[in-house]
């Protein structure tokens, strides 16, 4: 009986609120269209341990690109679940900028599965923060919003706010990667009231779109300042093109 009137409320449901996919809002059995998936491009091959960059030749767990063999980033190992490029970035902009969360717990789905080495090892898992003053005039963190569905996915802690954005940078959109690490630099700390949880512990570092890692070296870096034994990034999406940089 129980079944049966769920049921009823879940076809009542989609009946005043049709299902769409996330990707083209087109109107689909679930949340994306089995064309819209087979047009996403996951980073399931080869690649970079320390920044996730796709490789020609798997060369080993170990392997790192030529850019982190020169300049390896603050943190240990990154993990990224999805290109980001026309396709991939429907969805995250709908959930950056407008706040649509119909497709959340799929993409942190996606996350989750791309970081399952990383999250079975994790103290701890946070997001890259927002400025108190963006967080009051957006009303929400969509970092955030991943973190904690990707908690739930892998079973794993969650703390929301152990950084804080210590100044308001400007966004980092159209900056050159020279730019966004100057305007980053110095901008996160740990929170005093957090320093606790963070202190000792195996960090997991999200964000929605990996660009060109500055922000994330900013985080990596405070994080372990205050003490954190290792950090690991994970984020939905990675720019591969330089084309797509502008986000």
């Amino acid at each position: 009986m129980v079944r049966t009137a769920k049921a009823a409320g879940a076809g009542l449901a989609d009946l005043i609120w049709p299902r769409r996919s996330i990707i083209d809002r087109s109107l689909s059995d679930g949340p994306v269209s089995p064309a819209d998936f087979g047009a996403l491009t996951f980073l399931t091959g080869p690649s970079c341990r320390r920044c996730a960059a796709p490789q020609d030749a798997d060369l080993g767990p170990r392997a790192l690109c030529a850019a982190c063999s020169a300049k390896p980033p603050r943190w240990d190992r990154a993990r990224a679940a999805l290109a980001y490029d026309e396709v991939s970035k429907q969805p995250i902009l709908a959930l950056k900028r407008a706040g649509a969360r119909d497709g959340l717990a799929t993409l942190a789905g996606w996350m989750a599965a791309a970081g399952r080495d990383l999250l079975a090892e994790a103290d701890l898992v946070t997001p890259v923060p927002l400025h108190y003053v963006r967080l009051v005039q957006r009303g929400y963190n969509q970092a955030g919003w991943l973190a904690q569905a990707v908690g739930r996915a892998a079973g794993a802690p969650v703390c929301v706010d152990a950084l804080k954005r210590a100044r308001r940078t400007r966004s980092q959109g159209g900056l050159s990667a020279r730019a966004r690490r100057r305007n980053v630099a110095g901008a996160f700390k740990v929170r005093k009231s957090r320093r606790r949880r963070v202190a000792g512990k195996r960090i997991v570092l999200i964000d929605d779109v990996y660009t060109t890692g500055a922000t994330l070296n900013a985080c990596a870096r405070a994080l372990l300042k205050a003490g954190a034994s290792s950090v690991d990034v994970l984020v939905l999406a990675r720019v591969v093109r330089e084309t797509d940089i502008a986000i």
